[in-house]
């Protein structure tokens, strides 16, 4: 059977997380979309698809990547882009570097 309309086969994605972490409720992201709530509603849940120009708007509207979105939940404490976000531009240099010597000594 074809993806393309078919709800039960689309893939996860992070939006209601999102919005939630930027502290909106779905009327005020309505608001900045220029859309409804239920339409918000709909896309958050599967319900209906998403168009690139509403992913696009979606991540202006929520200060984040498109990519973000669709692959990384804010809200998950112990992952790794929560603590980068939350860290301090000095312990994102840390971090990174830290990261390379890891990865350095994998592959040695």
């Amino acid at each position: 059977m074809p993806r393309v309309g078919n709800p039960k086969h689309r893939h996860k994605t992070f939006f209601r997380q999102w919005r939630e972490h930027r502290g909106l409720t779905q009327e005020q992201l309505a608001e900045r979309l220029e859309t409804t709530k239920a339409n918000v509603s709909r896309v958050e849940t599967g319900k209906q698809g998403y168009t690139q120009d509403y992913l696009e708007a979606l991540a202006d509207a929520l200060q984040t990547d498109r990519a973000s979105l669709l692959m990384r939940d804010p809200l998950e404490p112990k992952g790794i882009w929560s603590i980068w976000e939350n860290a301090l531009p000095g312990q994102r240099r840390q971090i990174v570097e830290h990261s390379k010597i890891i990865i350095r000594r994998r592959t040695n």
